[in-house]
């Protein structure tokens, strides 16, 4: 999948992983190659409407759930044709990349290991694991807060130690909206930045009753 030299630089896309207050960067995931596809779901969150109330039929109670879906490529024939530059991907092909992406969806052994020993010492009540704020970065106008909900890997080709070497990797994500963060913090304000962003886009078009052939409304 080698890039044509003539084409133009595109800025890549990729995961930013962050420690759970949203203050510092704990390490960037670029995507080797940007998704060709991207599938958004916007589910409106409105009121009840089996009340009788008639006034909830027009009522948001919340920002709609947005959800979506891309693939991920990663390739390893580019890296293996330099081996001298490349000694990890030629004694591991993509076990460090897949590994990369596994763990934010996997939460630190050493917390696993604290959780167990104060189950062990008979604590009652023990808190979630905690977990990194990711972001999917999808270009400088989309940053977006995201869980991580749906991670299928299909490994396609191997070198002769079985090690994968082309990898496709489906995801499915969950933008985590103001409802879902807490007020202030990194995450809540990125998602705001986003709302805000597409208010003013959809305030470019107007009004004007006549781009849909009406001069007044019936």
């Amino acid at each position: 999948m080698t890039t044509f030299p003539g084409s133009p630089r595109t800025v890549r896309g990729g995961f930013v992983v962050m420690d759970g207050d949203g203050r510092a960067v704990v390490r960037t995931i670029p995507f080797q190659y940007n998704p060709e596809t991207l599938t958004r779901t916007l589910t409106p969150r409105g009121a009840a409407t089996d009340t009788g109330d008639r006034l909830e039929a027009l009522r948001l109670v919340g920002p709609p759930v947005e959800t979506m879906k891309l693939e991920i490529v990663l390739d390893a024939t580019d890296r293996l044709e330099k081996p001298d530059q490349n000694p990890t991907t030629v004694a591991e092909g993509l076990a460090a990349d897949l590994a990369e992406l596994e763990t934010m969806i996997s939460p630190a052994t050493d917390d696993l290991v604290a959780a167990e020993a104060l189950a062990g010492r008979g604590t009652l009540e023990i808190l979630p694991l905690p977990s990194p704020l990711l972001l999917l970065v999808l270009g400088v106008n989309r940053t977006l807060p995201v869980r991580i909900t749906e991670f299928t890997v299909t490994e396609e080709a191997f070198d002769t130690r079985l090690n994968p070497i082309l990898a496709r990797l489906g995801l499915g994500v969950r933008v985590l909206s103001f409802d879902d963060l807490p007020p202030g913090s990194k995450g809540a304000e990125l998602f705001l930045t986003a709302a805000r962003r597409r208010e003013r886009l959809a305030a470019r078009r107007g009004a004007g009753l006549q781009s849909v052939g009406l001069s007044r409304v019936p």
